[in-house]
């Protein structure tokens, strides 16, 4: 049997489904890197239209995080990847972060959960006291919750920022203050064209002086920094000048093995909090057991061959990414319905959305192959296309 599917080009391609997916993998935590997929989150398509905000299927989204956990991943919570900014509000998010962090801690797995400052109206150029105060009350309820903080980039303190000062006077007294070290994360553009500039700096070399600055200037209170640039050369420039002990984790989804992997001979290497983990965990795991045994050449034969669907899913605009990766859970049976927070799940054209079926259907992603056949087939047929 065989699919037809739609290209780019107006065409068609047959695609013949995978037969041997991969198997079920239950595994201890990794050790050898920290390993964190930012997790999407499942809408209610039912409750959408009955109540005021965000409707969260709660039962299938921490469901899906008990999986990565079971693989042994960390999970970081609230991150752009649940929508934040963009379907998911503050309120939704510290439900998401209270109750992501209560299973975390009854199964024993990791999680870093975002603060930001998404509570402040969008549009309106506000004060340093007020986007400080409301990264306080996001940093003070994670910390409640008993999870790590990651310091997300802030949309109004992009807007608001007159120079590198205010940066790292916001950024420096949320470090003093947070009870445990936090990860501080620099999203670039390229994810979300409203923090262009960020830093103080569009120079990406004069803000990378300003991001590291803040970083040596509070010992102790840094655990590791997210670049989330999609520059590879840079990220190995950057970490190979933090301090002794604090990590780095990689956000770039499309140089991601060469990143973890490393260089060798004892120079740094990056950890991980990447929102394509989510859709390949079952790969991610296999291959962080790869390096668990020392083994970097086959972690790279297993994770190499993720990247061009790494590199689909994230094509410009890279703030629609999300729409594959529900996609793509959809298709694997983790959840019910392919539906979105905001309506998200129109953000690709179905060509796109063919492709993502079609590369991970050739990694072996989907439990059940005939199940992601037919569900492929129904959402072909809304949009008009005999399969």
């Amino acid at each position: 049997m065989s699919i037809r599917l739609p290209a780019a080009d107006g065409g068609f391609r047959l695609h013949r489904p995978c037969t041997d997916p991969l198997a079920p993998l239950v595994r201890a935590p990794t050790c050898s890197r920290r390993l964190f997929a930012a997790a999407h989150v499942v809408a209610d398509p039912l409750a959408a239209s009955a109540q005021a905000g965000p409707a969260v299927d709660w039962e299938a989204t921490l469901a899906f995080r008990h999986r990565l956990w079971a693989q042994g991943l960390g999970v970081a919570e609230a991150m752009d990847t649940a929508q934040r900014g963009m379907g998911l509000d503050w309120p939704a998010a510290a439900e998401l972060i209270r109750r992501s962090a209560a299973e975390a801690r009854a199964v024993g797995g990791r999680i870093v959960c975002g603060a930001g400052t998404d509570q402040l109206a969008p549009g309106a150029v506000h004060s340093a006291a007020a986007i400080t105060a409301a990264y306080e009350e996001q940093l003070a309820h994670i910390e409640a919750c008993g999870a790590g903080a990651v310091l997300m980039a802030s949309r109004a303190l992009a807007a608001a920022a007159r120079g590198p000062d205010d940066y790292g006077e916001v950024c420096g007294r949320l470090l003093r203050q947070s009870s445990r070290p936090v990860v501080l994360h620099w999203l670039g553009p390229v994810f979300d064209p409203e923090l262009a500039g960020y830093w103080g700096h569009r120079d990406l070399d004069a803000a990378t002086e300003v991001f590291l600055k803040i970083v040596e200037d509070h010992p102790g209170k840094v655990d590791g920094i997210k670049i989330s640039l999609l520059d590879a050369e840079r990220e190995r420039d950057i970490r190979r000048r933090l301090p002794p002990g604090v990590r780095c984790y990689t956000g770039d989804d499309h140089h991601y093995p060469e990143l973890i992997a490393g260089e060798g001979d004892g120079r740094p290497a990056s950890d991980a909090l990447l929102g394509i983990f989510d859709p390949i965990a079952p790969l991610a795991a296999r291959a962080a057991l790869a390096l668990d045994r020392d083994d970097p050449a086959g972690f790279r034969e297993l994770l190499d061959p993720t990247v061009a669907l790494s590199r689909h899913l994230f094509a410009p605009p890279t703030r629609f990414y999300k729409t594959g990766v529900v996609l793509l859970a959809w298709l694997a049976g983790y959840q019910e319905h392919f539906t979105m927070l905001g309506g998200l799940q129109s953000a690709r054209p179905l060509p796109h959305l063919a492709t993502a079926y079609e590369q991970a259907d050739r990694l072996g992603l989907f439990p059940d192959p005939e199940l992601a056949e037919a569900r492929m087939r129904q959402l072909l047929a809304v949009y008009g296309v005999a399969s």
